[in-house]
């Protein structure tokens, strides 16, 4: 089975508390590429990147409050194509176990995910980030999985 993502992609926009800055900083640098597209984010970090930006962020709950879930969620729906998070590696988060499962939908279901700085930078200047860009995502299938059941 094939995906096709779109040239306008479905994107969300994570941060750390401690990444936000960061975040909209590089939201504000790459804003020509982002505004075409359709952007999401859990709730201060949308709501810091619409004000400090001006671009169109849907709002979902905040990360610790089932944000991060909502997120998975829709990414395991198909409704999101990648995920920016600027996440901070270096302190505990209380909401730690929503975020591996976050990450864990999106490595599952193949997803693209930037962590950092650099790695956004190549998403946004990546030539499929303007136009579509159809691929076979390789699923991870639990019933085939060495580890099933530990997921």
């Amino acid at each position: 089975m094939t995906r096709l993502v779109k040239d306008i992609k479905r994107i969300a926009l994570i941060a750390h508390d401690n990444m936000k800055e960061g975040l909209i900083d590089w939201c504000m640098q790459h804003k020509a590429a982002l505004e075409r597209h359709d952007l999401c984010g859990t709730g201060t970090t949308s709501r810091l990147i619409q004000e400090s930006t001006g671009l169109h962020v849907k709002s979902f709950l905040s990360g610790p409050l089932g944000g991060d879930q909502q997120i998975g969620a829709s990414l395991a729906e198909g409704r999101l194509d990648m995920v920016i998070f600027f996440s901070d590696p270096l302190t505990a988060q209380p909401h730690d176990p929503d975020v591996k499962a976050l990450l864990r939908i999106a490595q599952v279901y193949d997803v693209p995910i930037a962590l950092n700085r650099s790695s956004a930078d190549f998403f946004v200047t990546s030539p499929y980030f303007a136009r579509e860009y159809e691929y076979e995502p390789h699923v991870v299938d639990g019933k085939k999985h060495k580890g099933a059941g530990r997921l």
